[in-house]
């Protein structure tokens, strides 16, 4: 595994980061919660670095420069479970005599591409996976987009990108850019904020010189230059995970000319790669109670690149909104939020409260509306017999859905039927995917109930349901709403789930 940090700024910020061993990836978190006599209880995130080294093996090789400590080694010598981070930002280091203003993306993606082949040639490793927090992404993007279809020099590429990385994790990166909802003096106050050095980089216009191959950096971008797309010839969108923050609010200064809608830093609808899988995480962009240093962005990284099952999650069947008592237009807006058993998280959140919600329309091609996809691990147990063959149980998630008919007059909410925090439907959707007892290699199963008809307590039922979903034509599941939401949404509104196997 390979992590990619964000934007530093200028020399202090560049040196701050250069002194770290591990680019600040190793800074974990502590926090306050409420614990069941309602008193206040101390929890701690020990950092996703600490994580991973615990729970899945990995260890780290600080011994100077990575890169030449790994071209002293003999080929397959490294041991593969090894966690990297690319320190693009030495050569730009007061410490190492270089200056701020050097900094260039594209000379870390190339940069970067040497990594890369020289930990899969080390390790033997197929290939790597790239963890990036911010403009690490871009980076990342720069190397699989363009610097992977461009000559080194010395070091030339024999590979494109996809065949050399498995998967890409981004935590808060501007996929579409950066944008301000002001200008004038704040903005101005901003950029001293962030850092002069390089901020250029993240305006759409820009990032066409360094994701498009065999482009100078400054060339003017198209005017339909979809910034946000990664073709996929150079990348397959389902092997990407992008954690979009949602709390604006602790981000200071930079909040005020970026907007609400956004993690402080990065505008929601600029955090994520088209068509790749995402979470929307109530977390600001960096800092103290930021994604990189968060039990929810962890939980995600873990899941996408351990999870062995996954479920895709639509609605189908909605019925349009009926416009209200004096014919004013109407539409559907849904709210979800998504928690896997055993985690203190919730995984994913998408709530009006965090300016995310889903506003419920139909696809252009009449399919059903995608929600979102969870990626589950193998919950190992050791049998009741004593003996010593793990027993894989079934996983089990729950998907909170909220729908609520708001109306619009003039182009403006109309607010007089309107209850806060109410919904027009609301309920839980409990869900346990593995196999059937008597087959447990075999093909993967779904049962689901819905919170409101199940008559114990949610821990009390196991398996959710009396028997698992039937499969429809197409193998997908269809778990129709309760008749409380069919009288509203329509007769023929579901949940598709479509459960698989990954490699």
């Amino acid at each position: 595994m390979i992590y990619v940090r964000g934007f530093a700024g200028g020399t202090s910020g560049i040196d701050k980061q250069v002194d770290d061993p591990f680019y600040g990836f190793n800074d974990g978190s502590t926090h306050i919660r409420v614990g069941g006599d309602g008193a206040a209880q101390y929890y701690q995130f020990e950092s996703p670095l600490l994580r991973l080294f615990a729970e899945d093996g990995y260890h780290p090789l600080v011994t100077g420069d990575p890169k030449a400590y790994l071209r002293a080694r003999a080929a397959g010598s490294v041991d593969p479970a090894t966690v990297w981070i690319h320190r693009f930002y030495d050569a730009s280091a007061d410490t190492f005599g270089g200056k701020a203003a050097d900094f260039d993306i594209e000379a870390a993606a190339r940069d970067l591409y040497e990594l890369v082949q020289l930990v899969r040639e080390k390790t033997g490793a197929d290939k790597v996976v790239l963890i990036a927090h911010s403009m690490g992404g871009l980076i990342c993007r720069s190397m699989l987009q363009k610097w992977s279809h461009q000559s080194l020099g010395d070091f030339r590429p024999t590979l494109p990108g996809k065949d050399l990385v498995d998967r890409l994790f981004t935590y808060g990166t501007p996929h579409g850019g950066i944008a301000f909802a002001v200008g004038g003096g704040l903005l101005d106050e901003f950029m001293e904020d962030l850092g002069p050095v390089g901020s250029d980089i993240f305006a759409p216009e820009k990032m066409y010189g360094y994701l498009v191959p065999h482009v100078d950096f400054g060339t003017e971008a198209p005017p339909d230059w979809p910034v946000n797309v990664v073709p996929p010839e150079d990348f397959d969108t389902d092997r990407i995970f992008c954690v979009v923050g949602t709390d604006a609010g602790d981000y200071g200064l930079a909040q005020k000319v970026v907007g609400p809608q956004s993690d402080g830093l990065v505008a929601t609808r600029n955090a994520y790669v088209e068509g790749a899988h995402r979470a929307y995480v109530h977390r600001s962009h960096s800092g103290r109670y930021g994604l990189v240093n968060s039990e929810e962005g962890y939980q995600n990284l873990r899941r996408f690149l351990f999870g062995r099952k996954r479920v895709e999650i639509a609605l189908a069947g909605l019925a349009p909104a009926p416009p209200d008592a004096d014919g004013r237009r109407s539409f559907w807006q849904g709210e979800i939020q998504l928690s896997i058993r055993g985690l203190p998280v919730v995984m994913h959140q998408q709530l009006a409260a965090h300016h995310c919600p889903v506003t419920l329309e139909p696809e252009p091609d009449g399919g059903p509306i995608p929600l979102t996809t969870v990626f589950l691990l193998d919950p190992l147990t050791m049998p009741a017999d004593g003996s010593n063959t793990p027993v894989s149980l079934p996983s089990r998630y729950s998907l909170h859905l909220r729908v609520s008919r708001l109306t619009e007059e003039h182009g403006l909410l109309f607010w007089r039927d309107h209850l806060a925090q109410t919904a027009d439907w609301d309920d839980t959707l409990i869900v346990d995917v593995g196999h059937e007892a008597d087959d447990p290699k075999g093909e993967l199963r779904l049962w689901a109930a819905w919170n409101s008809q199940v008559p114990v307590a949610i821990a009390d039922r196991y398996p959710i349901s009396d028997g698992p979903l039937a499969p429809d034509r197409d193998a997908t599941l269809s778990v129709p709403l309760p008749p409380s939401a069919g009288r509203l949404l329509g007769a023929d509104a579901s949940l598709v789930l479509r459960p698989s196997v990954r490699e």
